[in-house]
């Protein structure tokens, strides 16, 4: 279910709600231009304006928003808007973009894959002049690819400006959908095959819980292709044409998730389907077996009540014969019934085929 950290009922704008749980933020920044780089761990916020210079540009990750100080801290030297920085630190925001004087703000969501499930988290991108800053939930995401092309000498991200780290930022966010989505392609087809080999209750709680994922999943990436195509169409002082072209690419991978949830959640409705199909099915079966056993035994109980009465006229009771030819009747009726049965294909088999059928 959707669960936001919101203020009390009518605090001042910009009132931030920290998690008790949250972690300290770490500061990593990487400072690059063609032909250089630099990479620092920081401390304290104010050694950042050092590293804010001109013909360079300079990327800020923050993971983690345990600390209130620090974030004011940031605010401050970046010049942050309040409601900015209150769309930052009270997680979950819907993905969108607002544009400010000396920044524009992305919000975006990031998914990672666990064990126990998709793990979504808030991306949060300042796009300045000279500088992109990013705010992250926890540690761990999926920016490790850019980090090595930033690490690489002669590539196209080193001689670009912010925009477009920032376009390569959204993009490792937006391709690592890609990777969730063959997993839950390889899910599928296994609850499909164990259902049709064995429909449990397991199986139908494994439904159930992908159903959950898949709405995450639209839900994230949903108002993300918005985002997106908003950078693409509005006027962007910090966009650049060339970046607006990378973009559209973007905006293609956005629509080909969306179209992959939908197919999903349409296979996933489709399982519930063939679930209940599958076990209707099986107590459809039960009951045939059981009505046949019933049938078979009706006539022996007939024949069994018959002569089980108590009258003395009844011939067959002083015949010396009449208890073992009784029981080869109830045999010789039993067994054709099974036979009978068999040959209309309701006790194993196959029913006959019709004559002209194989044609």
């Amino acid at each position: 279910m959707f669960r936001k950290r919101h203020p009390p009922v009518g605090s001042k704008p910009g009132t931030l709600m920290i998690n008790s749980h949250a972690e300290r933020p770490v500061i990593r920044v990487m400072k690059y231009k063609p032909d250089h780089l630099e990479e620092h761990d920081i401390a304290v916020v104010a050694e950042l304006k050092n590293l804010l210079e001109e013909g360079t540009v300079c990327w800020i990750d923050v993971q983690g928003l345990g600390d209130e100080k620090v974030l004011r801290e940031f605010a401050d030297l970046f010049s942050i808007h309040p409601l900015a920085l209150e769309d930052v630190v009270n997680v979950p925001q819907r993905p969108k973009i607002e544009c400010f004087e000396k920044h524009t703000l992305c919000i975006t969501r990031m998914a990672l894959l666990r064990e126990e499930g998709i793990e979504p988290e808030q991306v949060s991108l300042f796009v300045g002049s000279n500088h992109v800053l990013t705010f992250q939930e926890r540690s761990g995401d999926v920016f490790d690819p850019v980090r090595n092309r930033i690490r690489q000498g002669g590539a196209i991200i080193r001689s670009s400006g912010p925009s477009y780290l920032a376009y390569a930022l959204l993009d490792a966010v937006i391709d690592g959908y890609y990777p969730i989505l063959e997993t839950f392609g390889e899910k599928l087809e296994a609850l499909e095959d164990e259902i049709m080999a064995n429909p449990q209750p397991a199986v139908l709680h494994e439904i159930h819980k992908m159903k959950r994922d898949l709405l995450a999943v639209r839900r994230a990436i949903w108002p993300q292709r918005e985002a997106v195509n908003a950078l693409i169409r509005d006027e962007n002082p910090l966009i650049s044409d060339t970046v607006r072209v990378y973009l559209r690419d973007c905006y293609d991978h956005c629509v080909q998730i969306m179209d992959g949830v939908e197919t999903y959640r349409e296979l996933a409705g489709g399982l519930m389907d063939v679930y209940l199909s599958s076990v209707g099915n099986r107590q459809n079966e039960v009951m045939k077996v059981l009505t046949i056993m019933a049938s078979i035994f009706i006539p022996l109980t007939f024949m069994a009540g018959v002569y089980g009465m108590n009258f003395e006229n009844m011939p067959e009771l002083r015949t010396p014969w009449a208890y073992p030819l009784l029981l080869a009747a109830m045999v010789v009726v039993a067994v054709g019934m099974v036979l009978y049965f068999r040959r209309k294909g309701w006790l194993g088999g196959q029913p006959p085929k019709r004559p002209g059928s194989e044609a």
